[in-house]
C-alpha cells in the first residue's frame, strides 16, 4: 500500500515540476534544447518498459509519465522554435539512445539497456548544459530540484530493487542537481 502512495507523490511530483515548465516554455520565457529533451524522453520511456519488465511495479510508473510529458516538452520545443541548434555531438546521443532498443532485443536483459540509457541520458544533459552555461537565465530550475525529490521518491515506491531499476533515477538525481549547481554558479559569475 505504502508503494502506491510513493508512486502517487512521485506523479504529482512529477506534474507540479512540469506544468510551470511547460507554462514558462508557452510564455517565451523557458527555451529547452530540443535534442537534449528529445534525447531525454525517449530514452525515460524506454527506461519505464525495462523497468516494468523487471517488476518495478507502481514506482515504474512516474518515469513513464515523466517520459511521456518530456517528449512533449520536446514538440514544444521544436513548435516554438526554442534552442534548436543541433550539432554531431546532439546526434551522437540521439542515435546511441535509439540503439538501446535493439540491444535489449539481442541481449534479452533490461540492465544493459538501462545502463546505455542512464549513460545517454546523463550525457543528454550535455546540449543543456553547454546552453545553460551561456544563457543560464533560461532555465527554471526549480524543475530539476522536483525531479530529483521525484526520483528519489519513485525508488521508494519500487516494488523490486534492482540496479535496472534503481539506476535510472538514482542517477538522474544526481545528475539534476549537479545541473543546478552548474547554473547557480554561471549565473553568480554573470551577474558580478
Amino acid at each position: 500500500m505504502y508503494k502506491e502512495f510513493f508512486s502517487a507523490v512521485a506523479i504529482a511530483l512529477t506534474f507540479m515540476a512540469f506544468l510551470p515548465y511547460i507554462r514558462s516554455i508557452l510564455q517565451n520565457k523557458t527555451k529547452p534544447h530540443i535534442f537534449s529533451w528529445l534525447t531525454w524522453g525517449s530514452v525515460t520511456f524506454v527506461v519505464f518498459l525495462a523497468q516494468l519488465a523487471d517488476k518495478g511495479g507502481a514506482g515504474a510508473w512516474p518515469i513513464g509519465i515523466s517520459g511521456i510529458i518530456t517528449i512533449y516538452i520536446a514538440f514544444l520545443a521544436y513548435m516554438k522554435k526554442s534552442d534548436i541548434t543541433i550539432t554531431r555531438t546532439d546526434w551522437v546521443f540521439f542515435i546511441l539512445a535509439m540503439t538501446a532498443l535493439p540491444l535489449w532485443y539481442l541481449t534479452a536483459d533490461p540492465l544493459w539497456v538501462v545502463v546505455i540509457l542512464t549513460t545517454v541520458d546523463v550525457l543528454g544533459f550535455g546540449p543543456t548544459v553547454r546552453k545553460a552555461y551561456i544563457h543560464p537565465n533560461e532555465e527554471q530550475l526549480t524543475f530539476y530540484v522536483i525531479i530529483a525529490a521525484r526520483n528519489l521518491i519513485a525508488i521508494l515506491a519500487l516494488e523490486h530493487y534492482s540496479p535496472t531499476t534503481v539506476l535510472f533515477p538514482a542517477a538522474l538525481t544526481i545528475a539534476c542537481l549537479l545541473f543546478v549547481l552548474i547554473v547557480i554558479y554561471r549565473r553568480r559569475i554573470l551577474a558580478a
